[in-house]
């Protein structure tokens, strides 16, 4: 075997080690914690609130608040997140703008969440009011996510070829036309995936939402569980685990957030196939 050879075979195989460790970990993570969660979750955890005069333990409040920050969080930065991307790559034209504001979004996306979490606590809820509530913590996750989605869509954006752009232009549609009918079909797919990665953040964030959220165990309707002091499931989790003690809930609760990501993400998936199909239709 020549060393050519040889360095090849080595470089195979510590690739192949290396894919096998990634993806043992991973099913050795998802199994552990299935192991452990599924037993524990009844329709009874489900399906009540938590009565500490009673003895009993429920999640349905947090389940809801943890719907109630994803929508409410998909509504503030996917607008702000997809016209950002669409006037740097559409209208910008100094460069150096472009490239400070892309310099900055990636900044932002590398601070740790605890400090979103402070600074939200003191915009949000104390210098405008919104106190301790899921509205405050929402808005403080689309100022995290912010940068993800505007990014995804941006580098989506720019896989549109210039050549349906001129064709457009040329059949007399305006500036807006296009990109309305033309680009962001085009890159739905960057879209979904932006919409993915922040979910999978928001269900999976608990420091920020401890300074802004709260962690209250109450049921309430959308409008006014937005406006309320609520816990989301991870930060039940950590009341559970860390607070309580008690940690068959904790592990029951991490089981759901595995299922609940899974879904959504199979769910993601339909719509960015179902898109592509109507798109080469």
């Amino acid at each position: 075997m020549t060393s050519r050879k040889l360095y090849d075979f080595i470089m195979r195989l510590f690739m192949f080690l290396s894919v096998a460790l990634t993806c043992g970990l991973v099913l050795f993570l998802i199994g552990y914690v299935l192991y452990k969660g599924l037993p524990n979750i009844t329709w009874k955890l489900l399906s009540t609130s938590p009565s500490y005069l009673a003895g009993t333990i429920g999640i349905l409040p947090d389940i809801l608040n943890t719907l109630y920050i994803v929508l409410a969080t998909l509504v503030f930065v996917l607008p702000l997140g997809v016209g950002a991307a669409v006037y740097l790559t559409e209208y910008a034209q100094n460069k150096r703008l472009v490239d400070a504001i892309e310099y900055a979004a990636e900044t932002l996306s590398g601070i740790p969440s605890i400090i979103y979490g402070l600074t939200g606590m003191l915009i949000f809820c104390s210098f405008l009011g919104m106190r301790t509530s899921l509205l405050a913590g929402a808005m403080t996750l689309a100022i995290m996510n912010l940068p993800t989605v505007m990014r995804t869509t941006q580098e989506s954006l720019k896989t549109v070829p210039q050549a349906y752009r001129e064709g457009a232009f040329g059949l007399g549609a305006g500036k807006w036309r296009v990109i309305r009918t033309v680009v962001l079909p085009g890159c739905v797919d960057g879209v979904i995936t932006g919409c993915i990665l922040c979910v999978g953040r928001i269900l999976g964030e608990s420091a920020a939402l401890l300074f802004t959220a709260g962690f209250a165990h109450a049921l309430n309707g959308l409008f006014k569980g937005l406006t309320s002091a609520g816990a989301t499931l991870t930060v039940a989790l950590y009341v559970y685990a860390k607070e309580n003690g008690e940690f068959e809930i904790a592990f029951a609760i991490a089981a759901i957030l595995m299922v609940l990501t899974t879904c959504i993400h199979l769910a993601a998936t339909a719509v960015g196939r179902y898109f592509q199909k109507r798109r080469s239709i």
